[in-house]
């Protein structure tokens, strides 16, 4: 009788333990990353925030290369967003003041017409166009960033 208590104690004691090694080992911590931008030069349409987590997916004209996207309201000349449950990880963000409400980079001759930012980016020109690896960042924990608008 004794040593079926004992192996039921030990048996009890394997499951737990495994049950809480499992658990743990696919828990992914996951963080809240929120992005604002100031300055809008008006208040129409809306701020595309798009969010890459892959080398390469920059630029990325038509949108395609994203791994999530929101659009935001804009007040008082700005926008804020907040993704919520991101993994761990690199990432890099891409924001559109999209003023006639179509998703894509409108252009005039060859230049935007409308305000575009990235992370990490202050200005844009032939000599400092945004790639991943230069607007990228880590996310690490919850994280708010700003982001400026350029009107070219």
């Amino acid at each position: 009788m004794r040593k079926i208590i004992v192996l039921i104690f030990v048996f009890l004691v394997f499951i737990i333990e495994y049950s809480f090694t499992f658990k743990n080992e696919n828990k992914s911590e996951t963080y809240s990353l929120t992005i604002e931008v100031k300055n809008l030069r008006n208040a129409k349409g809306v701020v595309q925030f798009a969010l890459y987590n892959k080398n390469g997916s920059i630029p990325d004209e038509e949108y395609k290369n994203q791994y999530k996207i929101l659009n935001g309201e804009i007040e008082n000349g700005s926008s804020t967003i907040t993704f919520k449950n991101i993994p761990a990880g690199k990432y890099a963000v891409n924001i559109l003041h999209d003023e006639n409400k179509n998703g894509k980079i409108d252009k005039g001759f060859i230049l935007p017409i409308e305000g575009i930012g990235f992370s990490n980016f202050q200005s844009i020109g032939l000599t400092n166009r945004p790639n991943f690896s230069k607007a990228s960042f880590e996310l690490k924990e919850n994280k708010t960033i700003s982001v400026k608008v350029i009107y070219m």
